[in-house]
């Protein structure tokens, strides 16, 4: 399944979300929305959120720090 991660590297909730993921050798995209304004404007499009982190997994949605959601949805 495709893990997209939008974040910037400010952010310390996107930094704990991509470490959750990688101690669970989750493979993920991560962009860098304060770098790529095509990108970023792709994430609000998708979410409706300015705010980041957002994760796009298959399907599906997580906006912010959901580590509930994200497990539930990776199964892991």
């Amino acid at each position: 399944m495709q893990v997209t991660v939008y974040s910037t590297p400010t952010c310390p909730w996107c930094k704990k979300i991509k470490a959750f993921l990688s101690e669970h050798s989750v493979e993920f995209n991560d962009i860098d929305v304060s770098a790529d304004q095509v990108k970023a404007a792709e994430m609000i499009e998708k979410s409706g959120q300015m705010g980041v982190p957002v994760l796009e997994i298959g399907d599906d949605l997580v906006i912010g720090y959901d580590e509930a959601r994200v497990s539930q949805l990776l199964n892991l």
